[in-house]
Order: C-alpha cells, then sequence, then structure tokens
C-alpha cells in the first residue's frame, strides 16, 4: 500500500505573531478549535482517515502544551510502526539556529525522519481547516510518476492575489510559478479546473501549502543551506527541473493563520451546513478523549449555538457562538458571535462561593458579550460588557486584545465586575 511509504510531516509555524495572544503561552498548533480540538488535530486527523500512521509534528515555540496534548491523545498499539512525535527546533553542533522558514525546518530535522524507512514525504501546515483524502493525492503522485506534487485550490480573482499562484498545463503539470501576483497579471494565470468551478469564477489555482516529495529528490535539495522556504524558493526554483504535479482539490480549505480568518472559521461551525463538517461518518476529527460530564442549560434560549460537553449554563440567551469544554455562563447573560474556549479544570464549590472576592472562571451574571475570543480559563465578573466592533481601534492591555474589531481575552484573565470593553 502507498500510504506504509509515506513519512507525514507536519508544520507547526513559527512564533505564530498573527494568532497572537492566542500563542502568547502555546505554540501555533496547540490553539483550541471548535470548542474541544487543538489545530494539530486536523492534520493528524487527516493522515489518520488517510492511513498514514507515522507522523512528525515541527514546532519551536511554546511546545510544553503540544506535546503534553499528544502525549495524552495520540496512542498507537506497541505492535504497529504508528507515532506522532513532536521535534521542536534544537541546537546541534553543526546548526545553532532556530528554523528559520518551512525548507529550513525539515532541513534541520532530516536526521531524524532518515531513521525510517519510507518512499514519499508528505508536508502538511499546521494551520489550516479542511478534510482531505490523502491518498487520492498520493494516488495520483505515483500514477503520474511525479518528483513533487502541490495541492492546489481554484481560487476567484480576488483571492488569487493573496496566494502563491500556479499555472498548469492539460496533464496537470505546473509549469509556472507565481507569488502573490498583482490584479493586471491574473488574466495570464489561469489554469484549466473543473466546470463547477469556472462557473463560481474560480480559474486560477492557488497553492495550498501541502506537498508530496519523492525521499531522494527531499534529500537532494535539503542539500543546499541557502533555500529556507518551499514556497518561496524550493518550489520556483524546482518546477522546471523535475516533473512537478498538481492536485486540484474543491472541497473546503481554509488558513486560519490570523486572528480574522480563525474567529470566522470557528463561528462557521454554527451554520446550519456548515462547510467544514464535523459529524461526517468518516473524515472523523480525533482529540484527546477526555471523561466530562455532559453539559447542563437552564433556562437560555439557544440559537446556532456550538455547545461542548462539561458545560454550565445559565444565560438569558447564545447566538452564533462556539462554547467550549467546562464552559460556565451565569444567570440573565447575552452571548453573542462569540468563541468561548472554555475552562482547563472545574473550580471547586468553595472557590465558587468565594464570589465577593474572587470572579470565578466563566462568564458571570448579567454580561453582554459580542464579537470575542475567550481564551480558556478567563474570569468574566458580573455586569462586564465586551462589545467588539469593525469600527474598534487595534489595541493591547495585560488583559485582552482587539484586533480586526475581534475583541480577545487572554488566557486566564481576570475581567473585574461592571467593566467595559
Amino acid at each position: 500500500m502507498i500510504n506504509d511509504k509515506v513519512l507525514g510531516i507536519i508544520l507547526g509555524g513559527g512564533q505564530g505573531s498573527r494568532l497572537y495572544p492566542l500563542t502568547e503561552s502555546r505554540s501555533k498548533p496547540a490553539v483550541p478549535i471548535a470548542g474541544k480540538y487543538r489545530l494539530v488535530d486536523i492534520p493528524i486527523s487527516n493522515c489518520i482517515n488517510s492511513d498514514i500512521k507515522r507522523m512528525f509534528v515541527l514546532t519551536q515555540f511554546n511546545s510544553a502544551s503540544l506535546n503534553r496534548h499528544i502525549k495524552n491523545t495520540y496512542h498507537f498499539s506497541f505492535f504497529s510502526s504508528a507515532f506522532v512525535d513532536v521535534l521542536a527546533a534544537e541546537q546541534t553542533p553543526d546548526n545553532k539556529t532556530w528554523f528559520q522558514g518551512t525548507a529550513d525546518a525539515v532541513r534541520q530535522s532530516m536526521h531524524h525522519f532518515l531513521r525510517h524507512d519510507f518512499d514519499y514525504a508528505l508536508i502538511l501546515s499546521g494551520d489550516q481547516l479542511y478534510q482531505m483524502d490523502l491518498n487520492d493525492m498520493l494516488q495520483a503522485h505515483v500514477n503520474a510518476d511525479a518528483k513533487i506534487s502541490i495541492a492546489t485550490l481554484p481560487v476567484t480573482a480576488r483571492e488569487a492575489t493573496s496566494f502563491g499562484i500556479l499555472k498548469t498545463n492539460d496533464e496537470n503539470e505546473i509549469t509556472a510559478f507565481i507569488e502573490k501576483p498583482g490584479e493586471d497579471l491574473l488574466p495570464e494565470w489561469t489554469s484549466q479546473v473543473s466546470q463547477d468551478m469556472q462557473a463560481a469564477g474560480r480559474n486560477h489555482l492557488a497553492s495550498m501549502g501541502i506537498y508530496i516529495f519523492n525521499r531522494d529528490l527531499l534529500i537532494e535539495l535539503m542539500n543546499d543551506p541557502e533555500t529556507i522556504d518551499f514556497g518561496k524558493e524550493i518550489i520556483p526554483q524546482n518546477i522546471h527541473k523535475h516533473k512537478t504535479l498538481s492536485y486540484q482539490f474543491e472541497g473546503y480549505w481554509t488558513d486560519i493563520g490570523n486572528i480574522d480568518s480563525f474567529f470566522d472559521a470557528n463561528l462557521g461551525l454554527t451554520d446550519d451546513i456548515p462547510d467544514f463538517d464535523l459529524y461526517h461518518n468518516v473524515n472523523r476529527i480525533y482529540t484527546r478523549a477526555r471523561i466530562l460530564p455532559t453539559t447542563k442549560i437552564s433556562g437560555t434560549k439557544l440559537n446556532r449555538a456550538v455547545i461542548a460537553e462539561g458545560c454550565l449554563i445559565n444565560a438569558a440567551s447564545i447566538e452564533h457562538s462556539v462554547i467550549g469544554i467546562r464552559s460556565r455562563i451565569g444567570h440573565d447573560s447575552e452571548v453573542i458571535s462569540t468563541y468561548m474556549m472554555g475552562g482547563d479544570l472545574y473550580q471547586n464549590l468553595d472557590d465558587m462561593a468565594l464570589k465577593q472576592s474572587k470572579t470565578p472562571m466563566g462568564i458571570g451574571d448579567r454580561c453582554f458579550i459580542k464579537n470575542a475570543i475567550l481564551d480558556k480559563n478567563c474570569c468574566i465578573g458580573d455586569d462586564v460588557k465586551i462589545d467588539g466592533s469593525k469600527h474598534s481601534e487595534d489595541v493591547e492591555t495585560d488583559t485582552y486584545v482587539i484586533k480586526d474589531g475581534i475583541v480577545v481575552v487572554k488566557k486566564n484573565a481576570v475581567i473585574p465586575n461592571g467593566s467595559e470593553i
């Protein structure tokens, strides 16, 4: 089987500054999504669903929580070769620097990869939301006798200026590449796409940052320390030297590397028919199996709400919001267009009884929360108003950040009674 010959390499990215403050104390792959998962669960689940069960996750910043999540989540049989290992940037006698780019991260980790027997390296990003049968891409790569394959997504002209755009021939071989082309160049950068994509005006092929390299070629390319990034250097420099295939993907895919896209992707899960299907019988998303009680809701009006397990909710209403594990919301509070990540643990009854001197975890009574992300373990007092708006100026304080009109309350932050943001 092809997937027995594949090694998965998941790129965790750099410091994650675009997702700050969610990455203030954790690496980007460890950021919670959809109320109960972590970003890294997406590429790992895509690999597991495709029977690819040997994976490395490459990261370098704040990797403790990522290590803990992977250690507590992905357990395989002692009698199989399956594993998910985290590789953090490490200083060696030959290298004393952090990862300088995506290709440099792979280069610095090659000595770990080469201890394993594989024919193909599947390189994935750790900050994308999608569901793909990676076997189809691998089979297309093998059938075409390609040396490199790139997953591509048909996009509109308006979207194309934000991506690396590829041009293909009739056999789906990539013949040219340009990074974030200007609008005036786009008419020259159309490719053959399906009729459905043409009808939607999606005539340009964008790189999804998902690659397959033949083992021998990857080893050869990693010998050049001057090339540090796949998208900016490795791909443009090699499409004319080695047969490079475009694998077109027409499903849902989004890069959730910044606060705005992260917020939209999470709230999109509240749609009646969401683009990202968490309820699929085959393409499941795996995560840590927690032993949590059911959620208890009393007197709350719910509309387009996704609520994880273990919550205690007495709110007046929750609308167009995702409520994460172990969340507590007090009486008469309104929560609108908000992602509440929940808590890492429950407070005991004695702590809750000290409400007069200590703000309990969760959202208090009579609060109004709108257009916000509440990171883990937030303590929002009573009568607090948080109202994000596109007209809000970007601000950072010790307890919250406003980005793109979204109020992001930091992990473990305490917002006192009666505060207004």
